[in-house]
């Protein structure tokens, strides 16, 4: 029990540090605009690499911690979701080249980050 309610926390806190990212970056947007969502995909994948180097045998904590941090914080604070309503908007509106490059800097960027960092651990 305890490790849902850490992960319902820090669900809760990724979602909320990703709203705020995202008012931040698009606040001078009217339209839809994936910078936002992007920022705070490739933000949580460092935090993941970094929790993910962190949490190996050299640096213990606790099942309930990691859980909090990386299936609570990391999961709300990126998301495929609105990833995929921005480049799927994105292509309604004809803008197929913004919608492709949406969909490629985000997959190489993020997938990327985590690459680097995970060879470092």
């Amino acid at each position: 029990m305890n490790t849902l309610i850490a992960i319902f926390i820090g669900g809760g806190l990724g979602s909320v540090t990703r709203f705020g990212i995202s008012s931040l970056v698009t606040s001078n947007f009217k339209e839809i605009n994936p910078v936002g969502t992007l920022t705070s995909n490739i933000i949580s994948t460092i935090i993941l690499g970094a929790l993910l180097f962190f949490t190996t045998d050299k640096f213990m904590i606790s099942p309930t911690l990691k859980a909090l941090l990386v299936v609570g914080f990391c999961g709300g604070f990126s998301t495929f979701s609105t990833f995929s309503y921005e480049t799927f908007e994105l292509l309604r509106g004809g803008n197929y080249l913004f919608a492709a490059a949406n969909l490629l800097v985000s997959i190489f960027l993020g997938v990327g980050v985590l690459f680097i960092l995970a060879r470092s651990i």
